[in-house]
């Protein structure tokens, strides 16, 4: 069986720990920034871990875990 690709924009969005948890970038802060408090915007910067729920879904396709799509 060929090898599975790894989905393009995926790998763009989410990078892995070195304890193998996957992180990614918070929404909603691209633009339209004037409105939004000083407060929000810090808190939005950082990265955080993606949801147990989408774990197996993101390793799909990352081609990294037996996940299903």
């Amino acid at each position: 069986m060929p090898k599975m690709k790894t989905n393009s924009s995926a790998k763009k969005r989410f990078s892995i720990t070195g304890t193998g948890k996957i992180k990614r970038k918070q929404a909603f802060k691209n633009h339209i920034l004037t409105k939004k408090a000083k407060k929000r915007k810090e808190k939005l910067a950082g990265f955080v871990q993606v949801n147990p729920v989408d774990t197996g879904r993101v390793k799909f396709m990352l081609a990294i875990g037996k996940g299903k799509a």
